[in-house]
């Protein structure tokens, strides 16, 4: 692979779907030929285990935030315990935050409160933002123009809308998380939004253990199969694998504010 390393820029190795191997699945990393990854919270449990992975891991990078399926119970102090979480070394954005109306829970509110808090956590505290958004395209995009004015820095992490949503995100000046996803058979939206994206504003991305790309599909995803993705993209802009691996690489240090 030469220098081309892999930058995955949403992992949740926290997830019991690695509690087999973890350890050694990562420390493998690097002969597979990653070179970052930053492992994303999800829930105040998953946010604590993000912590002790990436104390424990070098080439590890860390997310603390709270999923929107996840904010029903959430409270105002576990606010100031994420504020405290972000400022630790080695955490570089807040996420994954956002809206998910796939499901009928949390309710609607409940979930944009929280998604307004934490998008105002992220300005106090100067990290990017990792947004999650689920067939709530409008009200992210309503909440997100609102914050505009103390915006740090955003992902739309799963890119799953329109190419015309894209041009909305574009100019604002978010970034794309594209994954597994983009070599599915019936990928012909992401395709075609991809398509207009410019490859400085796209990440690539895992969300393992879920969305494992072609010929993946359906089981456990991990860092090395990112590859997958980055041909399909490479064939897509019509580059070469290294140079998809090189400017995405590049993308996500700047994004994320690493030197």
């Amino acid at each position: 692979m030469g220098q081309n390393m892999i930058f995955d820029t949403h992992a949740h190795y926290d997830d019991e779907a690695f509690d087999e191997d973890r350890e050694e699945l990562l420390w493998k990393m690097k002969e597979q030929g990653v070179e970052f990854i930053v492992n994303v919270g999800a829930s105040i449990a998953s946010t604590k285990k993000t912590i002790e992975l990436v104390q424990r891991y070098p080439f590890l990078y860390g997310a603390v935030g709270i999923h929107p399926s996840e904010t029903e119970e959430l409270k105002e102090e576990d606010m100031l315990w994420l504020k405290k979480a972000s400022v630790q070394k080695d955490i570089v954005a807040i996420g994954e935050i956002g809206l998910d109306y796939y499901w009928p829970e949390p309710d609607r509110e409940i979930q944009k409160k929280w998604f307004i808090r934490q998008l105002a956590l992220a300005s106090e505290v100067k990290l990017p933002v990792i947004i999650h958004s689920r067939d709530a395209a409008e009200d992210t995009l309503e909440i997100l123009k609102e914050w505009d004015k103390d915006k740090t820095g955003g992902v739309i992490h799963c890119f799953s809308y329109s190419k015309e949503i894209a041009r909305e995100y574009l100019s604002m000046g978010y970034y794309f998380g594209i994954g597994g996803v983009l070599t599915f058979k019936n990928a012909r939206k992401l395709v075609e939004a991809v398509e207009i994206i410019p490859m400085e504003k796209i990440l690539l991305e895992t969300d393992c253990p879920y969305l494992a790309p072609e010929p993946y599909r359906g089981k456990r995803n991990q860092s090395g199969y990112i590859d997958f993705v980055a041909e399909k993209l490479a064939k897509l802009k019509g580059i070469t694998k290294e140079e998809v691996l090189r400017i995405t690489s590049d993308n996500a240090k700047n994004f994320y504010h690493l030197k």
